[in-house]
């Protein structure tokens, strides 16, 4: 199927077709939302944190290009080689031309939601070399042709049956298996392979310290460490917005960072890579991509502390119940919805609107990112800028001068009220996009005001 052409409500729609799967999904992850509540309370100066974290990241945007100069002198002198990659297509070039340099065809690769935002995959297929994905979420997506549809839980929309399927087609394990040890040991027993024979590993960045010029991955499955160890060539790709000051800012982000996505104490792997070993090559590409247009604006660059934890997902009654692919971009879910009108405001002009403004993704965001006032004020972007559908814009002028006029806002009320009362088929149609999943209320006998007139002296 061709998502490139549809928009988040009718990806929406796709995905409410299957009910079971948008019940245990919304469930799922509620749950994992609930973990992350006990995990939190459990830690009196939880909000401390929060608010450490917060401040630091502001730090860190506002000396960005000190500290990334700083990494970088760093890294250097560790031993790192360092490349710059102003967009996506930079990007993927710098890590074709390390492949091709060192005669590599075939990589491994554990997760890094940059490559997925660069299609780096993608293109490297295009030039003749494999990728195989080690993370076990995103090889089950990668084999099922199909993007991730969460940034810590790849393939969350899968059931288990269907995971089945997929190994015994690609794995060879038998039919009808589906006990999540059998398909994981399977995993595990195909990737061995992998990271004995790769002489080349990606891994993605969770922090860059400008202080040692060192990196962290954090990972549940120790994949990263697994491809970066054992291959001679070492690649790691990070947005230059995972930057923070100094070592010891570190802990911080480590306490916060698990106990939101998942709800665990830490990460099972907090590796830190500083130099390569011996006889190993060591490259850090370091990526823009949009970074530095979204700090120039104001209202949304708060959005690039964004430490990638999903946290907002897992709570946001829209995308529990619209699955992740109906945003239709790398990053999914209400964060998703702020940074990728960055990048382009007419193809991603329906995400800001994929949210009931509730509130609830900026209350469990570690970062304290002010997401629901950034999707508000897209959407304000995005009308005004006429990257708005007509139907939206017209609706909106019609809204704009109803509430404008009390004199029109009671008409209007008056005559809504006899419609919904005398002729209901006008308004319970298949052309009403909310009569879709809900029935209209009973029509009220009087409005508030004129409740209000009548009973308040």
């Amino acid at each position: 199927m061709n998502t490139e052409t549809k928009t988040h409500p009718e990806l929406s729609e796709i995905f409410n077709k299957d009910e079971q799967r948008v019940n245990w999904h919304d469930e799922t992850l509620w749950w994992i939302r609930q973990k992350r509540d006990k995990s939190a309370h459990s830690i009196p100066e939880w909000e401390m944190l929060r608010e450490k974290a917060s401040q630091i990241k502001n730090n860190a945007l506002s000396n960005l290009a000190d500290y990334l100069v700083s990494f970088e002198e760093k890294a250097l002198a560790n031993g790192i080689i360092v490349h710059w990659a102003a967009d996506a297509a930079e990007h993927n070039r710098i890590v074709h031309g390390i492949l091709e340099k060192h005669g590599i065809r075939q990589m491994v690769k554990s997760k890094s939601m940059l490559t997925e935002e660069c299609h780096l995959n993608e293109y490297l297929e295009k030039q003749g070399l494999e990728v195989i994905d080690s993370d076990l979420g995103e090889r089950i997506v990668q084999l099922a042709k199909e993007p991730p549809s969460h940034i810590v839980l790849p393939c969350i929309h899968k059931k288990k049956e269907e995971i089945g399927d997929l190994f015994h087609k690609h794995l060879g394990v038998p039919a009808g298996t589906s006990d999540p040890q059998i398909l994981t040991e399977a995993a595990r027993q195909h990737l061995r392979e992998t990271f004995l024979t790769r002489k080349a590993a990606l891994t993605g960045v969770n922090f860059a310290i400008a202080e040692t010029g060192e990196f962290v991955v954090c990972t549940n499955e120790g994949n990263a460490d697994m491809g970066a160890h054992l291959a001679d060539v070492h690649i790691a790709c990070m947005g230059i917005e995972k930057i923070i000051p100094k070592r010891k800012h570190l802990g911080v982000f480590l306490r916060l960072l698990a106990r939101s996505a998942t709800g665990q104490p830490i990460t099972t792997y907090s590796s830190h890579f500083k130099k390569p070993r011996a006889g190993q090559e060591m490259h850090i590409v370091l990526v823009d991509n949009g970074r530095t247009i979204q700090m120039g604006r104001e209202d949304f660059r708060a959005s690039l502390k964004c430490i990638r934890c999903g946290a907002c997902m897992n709570t946001c009654p829209v995308y529990r119940r619209s699955g992740g692919h109906s945003y239709n971009y790398a990053i999914s879910g209400p964060i998703g919805a702020i940074l990728a009108p960055n990048l382009d405001k007419e193809k991603y002009a329906d995400l800001p609107f994929a949210s009931t403004l509730c509130g609830s993704c900026s209350n469990v965001c570690p970062v304290k990112i002010d997401i629901h006032q950034q999707l508000y004020k897209w959407r304000q972007v995005i009308v005004q800028e006429g990257y708005a559908t007509s139907s939206k814009k017209m609706s909106m002028k019609l809204m704009n001068y109803t509430l404008s006029s009390p004199g029109i806002y009671r008409t209007a009320g008056k005559a809504g009220r006899w419609v919904l009362k005398h002729i209901p088929f006008a308004v319970n149609n298949q052309f009403n996009p909310w009569y879709k999943q809900r029935e209209m209320p009973e029509a009220p006998k009087e409005s508030f005001g004129e409740w209000y007139k009548k009973n308040v002296k």
